[in-house]
């Protein structure tokens, strides 16, 4: 097995596309890993990280006429954008995601979706044997039950594929805070999905901006 590490392992904006699979509402009727709220906030966090770096992102859905449209928090990010519908189970089989992953000339693949199970694995585990560099950021994805989701994770990991959380990515992205381009995006981004630490921002510009009193008589 070869070993993720050093430098040229970490993710870059440059090199990465993402693919969203199946955010739909059928998958979270029975999404049983996580709390499904804390799943859509997490999606949606990583679509606006993708959008915040130029990080192209593919949206699909599986039979949309019958199991529900992307989640709107998502396609909001990008509004007018195709959202590739397939009958493939399998999202890697689909000839139409495939080939616009492939035109974007990156090799850092990174997935979520819902199910961890079945929507995750397959493709993660298909693209990772075709020399893919692949990631699934595990809370934005989930699964029928807490077992399936570790399984998968588990079945993946021993494929060769790289998991994250949505907010490592974001560190790995960002790297370096003298890189400020995407700053202030990032930040709206925390503000909005990362819960205590958006709200201790907040309230940290509140207290800087808060004047001195003055002691003068």
């Amino acid at each position: 097995m070869t070993f993720r590490n050093g430098l040229a392992s970490l993710l870059r904006p440059e090199d990465s596309v993402l693919v969203l699979i199946d955010h739909q509402p059928y998958q979270l009727t029975n999404l049983n890993s996580h709390d499904p709220q804390a799943v859509v906030n997490n999606v949606t966090a990583l679509a606006k990280l993708a959008k915040a770096f130029n990080v192209p992102t593919i949206l699909t859905s599986v039979i949309a006429d019958r199991g529900g449209k992307l989640f709107k928090q998502i396609t909001d990010v990008f509004p007018g954008q195709e959202v590739i519908d397939r009958t493939w189970v399998n999202t890697w089989e689909d000839e139409k995601v495939v080939d616009l992953v492939k035109a974007t000339g990156r090799k850092q693949l990174i997935i979520a979706g819902l199910w961890t199970e079945v929507c995750v694995a397959m493709p993660a585990i298909q693209a990772a044997g075709e020399g893919w560099d692949v990631t699934v950021i595990t809370d934005a994805s989930g699964g029928s039950s807490t077992e399936s989701h570790q399984v998968a994770i588990q079945r993946m990991i021993a494929a060769g594929v790289n998991m994250m959380t949505w907010m490592a990515l974001a560190g790995e992205w960002q790297r370096d805070w003298a890189r400020t381009e995407h700053v202030e995006e990032l930040t709206e981004v925390l503000i909005s999905h990362m819960s205590g630490s958006g709200i201790a921002y907040l309230w940290e510009q509140q207290l800087l901006n808060t004047p001195v009193p003055s002691n003068a008589g």
